[in-house]
């Protein structure tokens, strides 16, 4: 699904990256946004999150939980990444736990109370699956249902990896928004738009002239990163 595209000209776009189950530090870029509006207020403002709410982290349930009921002092849209794809895709077809596992899903698994040290070592995908799928909320699941995969924001084109160079952007696949690596990162070619993205960690938010990514490693930093689009200069909000 590709969201509608939001205008620049009076309003303001909150870009957060990748979150991977760091709920407070979620709590903390609420609250950083909330002070940024007040000082810098806007004509309209829409919050949009990059993807990757869940894995590694130590709480994803809770990350799950406050974006489900929009936490943010804005509008908010929510993009896909490719965890929540491969979260969706083990409750239909346990053997992505053999990939899963090794992305930072029993993390997730154990936010949700179901027991991992079988899965550790690959065994008992089929239990867990059925478990997960009786205890995840109803309204967790209409959140990952409801994900977009990309979005225009003025000259910004916003998804969760990248974009495949070549492509025009309107005719992107799900798989390249979603996973693409190093044929996007390595490209220095003008893709029509700055793609914001975030999936690959970097330390610091990276600023290049076809791209901004916002991937700063929050479960392994505590930093998260959130780039503030609007007619101007882009500028970052970080909980670290």
């Amino acid at each position: 699904m590709v969201s509608q595209p939001i205008a620049l000209d009076k309003g303001r776009a909150y870009v957060i990256g990748d979150i991977h189950g760091c709920s407070a530090l979620l709590d903390r870029m609420v609250d950083l946004i909330s002070r940024d509006l007040e000082a810098n207020p806007a004509g309209d403002a829409v919050t949009v999150t990059i993807g990757d709410y869940i894995d590694r982290g130590p709480d994803s349930r809770g990350a799950l939980d406050r974006l489900a009921r929009n936490p943010f002092p804005t509008r908010f849209v929510a993009l896909k990444g490719n965890h929540e794809e491969l979260f969706e895709a083990f409750l239909t077809d346990p053997s992505v736990a053999a990939q899963w596992r090794r992305l930072g899903g029993l993390e997730t698994l154990h936010s949700y109370g179901i027991p991992v040290t079988e899965l550790m070592v690959g065994k008992n995908y089929e239990q867990a699956s059925k478990a997960l799928g009786k205890v995840v909320p109803e309204e967790h699941l209409t959140f990952l249902a409801s994900l977009k995969t990309s979005m225009t924001v003025g000259r910004y084109f916003l998804c969760h990896a990248g974009v495949r160079p070549g492509i025009p952007l309107e005719r992107q696949s799900d798989e390249d928004l979603l996973w693409i690596r190093d044929e996007f990162l390595k490209s220095k070619a003008d893709f029509g738009k700055i793609v914001v993205h975030g999936h690959t960690p970097t330390e610091r938010a990276e600023v290049l002239p076809n791209r901004i990514n916002i991937d700063t490693g929050e479960f392994a930093t505590g930093r998260l990163t959130c780039v503030v689009l609007e007619n101007s200069e882009p500028r970052f909000l970080t909980t670290g």
